[in-house]
């Protein structure tokens, strides 16, 4: 199967997160880049087997969850896909490591929603729109962003990363109303009809305005004083 070419803005991504010393970053991040216009025929996204889950960590401990995908769809021309976009919804985002009906299971469901991370309210959609895929070449690998070492580092992104990807997949990522272009690998097979592709990368929370106990303002990352801005962030996608 043939998948969209780089465009020469996707080849100019560089890294716009803040590094210093020997620090790696986990993905590449950009301001928005332009999408090309969509053709051929529309495959729709199965909603009930597809879902985005995330990972967020603190030194005291992490928790984890999905993100429902709500409608999506990917265009393909003959055996080559042009394009394609998902949708979230920030509202139903789901706390999977706390019991459902607990008292922390609410207050955590609700801080994430809150005007310190999401702010669902005012945002309460997130997409995700292809701009560029190329093949993931044998040599090709990722660089381990430096953490603060505690009982919960977040995961590195080739510990993230699926299992023999066949591509790098490049998109516009929008949250809280802020637009980045992220570029990552994943494993996408396409057969009878039927596109799978499955993706795990990091993000840094900041860059999208969810800078709730960001950690580079923490007086003593000892006490507990921070949240990681690392997330790890899945996709699970089907589509028909």
């Amino acid at each position: 199967m043939r998948f969209l070419k780089t465009s020469g803005l996707f080849l100019a991504t560089t890294l716009i997160l803040a590094s210093c010393g020997n620090n790696k970053e986990t993905v590449e991040t950009t301001d928005a880049q332009e999408v090309v216009a969509a053709v051929g025929d529309t495959m729709q996204i199965n909603t009930a087997e597809s879902e985005v889950n995330w990972r967020g960590y603190k030194p005291s401990g992490q928790h984890h969850g999905i993100i429902p995908i709500t409608s999506g769809e990917i265009m393909v021309d003959a055996d080559q896909v042009t394009g394609g976009k998902f949708v979230f919804d920030v509202t139903k985002l789901e706390v999977h490591d706390l019991e459902a009906g607990s008292d922390n299971h609410g207050k955590l469901t609700g801080h994430l929603q809150s005007e310190d991370f999401f702010d669902a309210s005012n945002h309460p959609e997130a997409t995700f729109e292809i701009t560029a895929v190329e093949a993931f070449a044998s040599g090709d690998s990722l660089e381990n962003k430096e953490e603060f070492a505690t009982d919960n580092t977040p995961k590195s992104a080739s510990d993230q990363m699926v299992a023999n990807p066949t591509h790098w997949i490049s998109g516009n990522l929008t949250m809280r109303g802020t637009t980045k272009n992220i570029k990552f690998p994943a494993a996408v097979s396409f057969a009878n009809g039927s596109l799978s592709a499955q993706a795990g990368f990091n993000i840094d929370r900041t860059q999208w305005g969810l800078a709730y106990g960001d950690e580079a303002g923490a007086v003593d990352k000892a006490k507990d004083q921070f949240i990681y801005n690392t997330v790890s962030v899945g996709f699970n996608i089907k589509a028909n």
